[in-house]
């Protein structure tokens, strides 16, 4: 055998075992591109405003140190509506937007596309246009907060929430400073949140929005310990009659939702019923679907059309 018969004898294998580890390595890299792009738009399209959308809102990331969390600085991510910047002296409503559990503040924006639909509805002149505002309510994607004051030494993430961020961007943005222009809402628990905050201090927000939430306090040892009175105090569905005079004082008003097949459907039925008994203004609506993204997603312009069109203020 010639030494040119040897060589293409050995190039062979060696060139077949390149192309394989090459196609390996092009699959995987488009393997973890589509696992990343399905995590953050969770199988839908990445949220791009219609041509006839010609002023969009902006995104910023912005930092808040939080006594409430001895001193822990957390992100909180801020879309500011359409024509902030153009308009200096104008003041904004905020709906401040709770994620659930595992979840991370962007979803609201990549997922639920509410920077979209935002956009949307100023351009067609149906919404008032709003700061959104998505703190970050863990200290990781995976971990359960309930945006609740656990038992833990500084983990108050009720305090966190309603005061820490509150004045924080009332401070950095041009909000409308009083209760009668922010709304609270949230998913799955970030709903929950905001109901249990909402009750705790009526006064802050004066529309209360829950996406398939719930109102009974998920007992967690890492958040309540073994404290059956904290977890009552958590719990919208015991504590609303204490609760209900304040609310009907402070006008406050609740809109939720739960899908047909949701397994929380029922809390939520059962709290629509006590806030009319209760004679608490609100809306209780069962729609189609289960628990998730696509149920969230669909009900996002008119999740964000009653906040808007209830808040009030300069």
């Amino acid at each position: 055998m010639t030494v040119a018969q040897r060589f293409r004898r050995m190039a062979v294998p060696v060139l077949a075992t390149g192309l394989l580890a090459l196609f390996l390595t092009v699959g995987a890299i488009g393997l973890v591109r589509y696992l990343r792009g399905y995590w953050l738009y969770r199988g839908f399209p990445p949220p791009a405003d219609p041509a006839f959308v010609t002023a969009k809102g902006t995104a910023e990331r912005i930092s808040v140190v939080s006594p409430a969390l001895g001193g822990r600085s957390q992100e909180v991510l801020v879309y500011l509506p359409p024509g902030y910047a153009s308009h200096p002296h104008r003041r904004y409503p905020v709906f401040y937007l709770l994620h659930g559990i595992p979840g991370v503040p962007n979803a609201f924006l990549l997922t639920v596309r509410a920077g979209v639909v935002e956009d949307v509805l100023v351009a067609r002149h149906a919404a008032r246009p709003m700061i959104l505002v998505m703190p970050m309510g863990s200290t990781g994607q995976f971990t359960d907060k309930e945006w609740v004051n656990g038992v833990r030494p500084n983990e108050e993430w009720s305090t966190f929430v309603w005061r820490d961020v509150v004045r924080a961007i009332d401070a950095r943005y041009r909000t409308i400073r009083s209760g009668a222009g922010r709304a609270i809402g949230g998913l799955s628990e970030g709903g929950y949140g905001a109901i249990d905050i909402a009750l705790h201090h009526p006064r802050e927000f004066r529309v209360v929005e829950s996406w398939s939430g719930y109102e009974l306090a998920d007992p967690l040892p890492a958040v309540f310990g073994h404290d059956e009175a904290l977890i009552a105090r958590n719990s919208p569905l015991l504590q609303l009659r204490r609760d209900a005079g304040a609310l009907r004082r402070a006008h406050d008003y609740f809109w939720f939702y739960s899908g047909s097949a949701d397994s929380l459907r029922g809390q939520n039925t059962r709290f629509a019923r006590l806030l009319g008994t209760l004679g608490i203004p609100h809306r209780y609506r069962e729609v189609p679907g289960g628990h998730n993204w696509a149920l969230w997603r669909d009900q996002a312009a008119k999740s964000l059309l009653v906040a808007s069109r209830r808040l009030g203020g300069a």
